[in-house]
C-alpha cells in the first residue's frame, strides 16, 4: 500500500482551468467546446469551488510533447500543415486558437498531476485525449495529455509507478499503444465493447461492457477490478479519466448510466483510491449529450464528488 496522503490543512482541493480551454468552432460542429467554460462557471456558481481553488496552467508543454509525440507530428499540427486526411481523422478543424487550446489543455493535465502528488487529489476541467497516438490524432484527440503527464512524472523521478483508470465509454486505444512496452504505467480501460474505436489496442487490462449496461452492474464490475489493481500495481499516482459518455443520454455512448450512477462511480473511484493513500489526478474525458447544460452538470459530478472525498479524508 502507498504511504497515506497527508492533505493540506486547507479545506479545499485544486481545480485546474484556463480561459484558453475554449477555442472557436463552427456552430454546427458536434464537439461541445463551450462545456469547459460552462463547467468552470457552474462549479463557482454552485460553490463547489471558489476562486482561490482555481489554478491556471501557465507552463507551455512544447518541451514535454516530444516525450510522447514525434517531432514531425508536433510541428505539422502546431503549424497548421497537417495533411487533410490526418486532419479529418482528428475531427476538429485546425485553427491557431485550437492549436493553442490543445497545448494549454495538455499543460493543464500536467499541472493536475503535479498538484495531485502535492495535495492528494486534483481535478482538471478538461483533458482525457486518449485516442491520440505518437504520430497522429483521432476522435477529437490531438495530443495525449495523460501520456505526456505520465512520462513527465516518470522522467523527472517524481514517481516510479502509475495506474491509469480510463472509464470513458470509448477504449483508450492511444494510451494503450503508447504504454504497451512500459511496465511503469499500467493501463486499465473499462468501456463499451461495441463502441469506437473499431480497432482497439490492448490495454494492460481491458473490460468491455455490453451495450445498455446500467448503474448497478457497471459499479459491480468496477468494484471487482479497481481494489485489486491498486493492490497489484501499488501506484505512486492514479490518473483517472472520468468520461461521462457512459450516460444513458449521451449521443455517442451506448451504455445506460444515470446521473446518480455517474456520481456513485466518481465516489467509488476516488474514495477507493484516496482512502488507501493513492493520489488521484482527474480529467473530465468525453461527454456528448444533447442538452449542453445537462452535460455540464454531469461533468461537474466529478468535482462535486472530489470535494466531498477531499473533506472526508483530510488528515
Amino acid at each position: 500500500m502507498a504511504t497515506p496522503v497527508r492533505f493540506s490543512s486547507r479545506p479545499d482541493f485544486p481545480v485546474i482551468y484556463h480561459r484558453e480551454y475554449v477555442a472557436p468552432l463552427p456552430s454546427s460542429h458536434r464537439f461541445p467546446m463551450d462545456k469547459f467554460r460552462l463547467l468552470r462557471n457552474l462549479l463557482v456558481k454552485d460553490q463547489v469551488v471558489n476562486e482561490d481553488q482555481l489554478h491556471s496552467p501557465d507552463q507551455s508543454p512544447h518541451e514535454l510533447l516530444p516525450l510522447v509525440h514525434t517531432a514531425e507530428y508536433i510541428d505539422a499540427y502546431c503549424n497548421g500543415t497537417l495533411d487533410p486526411k490526418a486532419q479529418r481523422r482528428i475531427g476538429l478543424p485546425w485553427t491557431p486558437e485550437l492549436a493553442q487550446r490543445t497545448c494549454r489543455a495538455v499543460s493543464g493535465t500536467v499541472l493536475t498531476a503535479e498538484l495531485a502528488l502535492e495535495r492528494g487529489l486534483a481535478c482538471n476541467t478538461a483533458g482525457g485525449t486518449h485516442h491520440a497516438y505518437p504520430d497522429f490524432g483521432s476522435g477529437f484527440c490531438i495530443f495525449n495529455d495523460f501520456a505526456v503527464a505520465a512520462r513527465h512524472l516518470l522522467t523527472t523521478g517524481r514517481v516510479q509507478q502509475i495506474l491509469i483508470v480510463d472509464l470513458d465509454v470509448h477504449q483508450g486505444d492511444g494510451t494503450a499503444f503508447i504504454f504497451r512496452d512500459q511496465p511503469e504505467v499500467f493501463t486499465f480501460s473499462m468501456h463499451c465493447g461495441i463502441n469506437f474505436p473499431l480497432r482497439k489496442k490492448d490495454s494492460d487490462l481491458d473490460v468491455p461492457l455490453d451495450e445498455g449496461t446500467e448503474d448497478d452492474e457497471y459499479l459491480r464490475i468496477l468494484g471487482e477490478h479497481l481494489p485489486g489493481l491498486l493492490e497489484q500495481v501499488k501506484p505512486d499516482i492514479v490518473f483517472y479519466n472520468a468520461g461521462v459518455d457512459p450516460h444513458v443520454g449521451d449521443r455517442l455512448g451506448k451504455l445506460a448510466l444515470t446521473d446518480t450512477g455517474i456520481f456513485r462511480r466518481e465516489m467509488q473511484v476516488l474514495s477507493t483510491c484516496v482512502s488507501q493513500g493513492y493520489p488521484v489526478a482527474c480529467v473530465i474525458g468525453g461527454g456528448y449529450g444533447e442538452d449542453l447544460m445537462e452535460l455540464v452538470h454531469r461533468h461537474s459530478l466529478l468535482h462535486r464528488a472530489a470535494s466531498d472525498v477531499f473533506r472526508q479524508y483530510q488528515l
